[in-house]
């Protein structure tokens, strides 16, 4: 199996060991985005303005591969708090369209930063 690691332009840097996305012969694993300027800075917000930032950096790092929403095939979000599950949804649903991904979402005690949202996903890349 041949890994590549893929850093994606315009999206921020990990905040810590990991790369954006390793792309597994024709499958990419992207990791966890959260509401991250390109710099790396947290943009804060409530869940609709974090989920909208984390929706855009996914975005980038689908298109580092030349890909995009519908190439996603399964999708995670985490949420500290489940009451914010319909705003993430309207922004999520903005984002992937006609699309409809496999999809979980699990509410967890915390996410790096102070996030309140964080998207993962996984996507046909070939």
């Amino acid at each position: 199996m041949a890994l590549k690691t893929v850093t994606a332009e315009g999206a921020p840097p990990a905040v810590g060991p990991y790369s954006h996305a390793v792309k597994a012969d024709d499958v990419l694993y992207v990791s966890g985005c959260l509401a991250l300027d390109e710099t790396g800075t947290f943009l804060g917000g409530d869940a609709a303005a974090q989920a909208e930032q984390a929706m855009s950096n996914l975005g980038k790092v689908l298109a580092a591969e030349g890909l995009g929403p519908s190439d996603v095939a399964k999708c995670v979000v985490f949420l500290t708090d489940m009451a914010d599950f319909q705003a993430v949804n309207a922004v999520y649903g903005a984002f992937f369209g006609d699309h409809k991904p496999a999809r979980s979402c699990i509410a967890v005690a915390a996410l790096p930063l102070g996030a309140t949202v964080e998207v993962e996903a996984i996507a046909k890349a070939g």
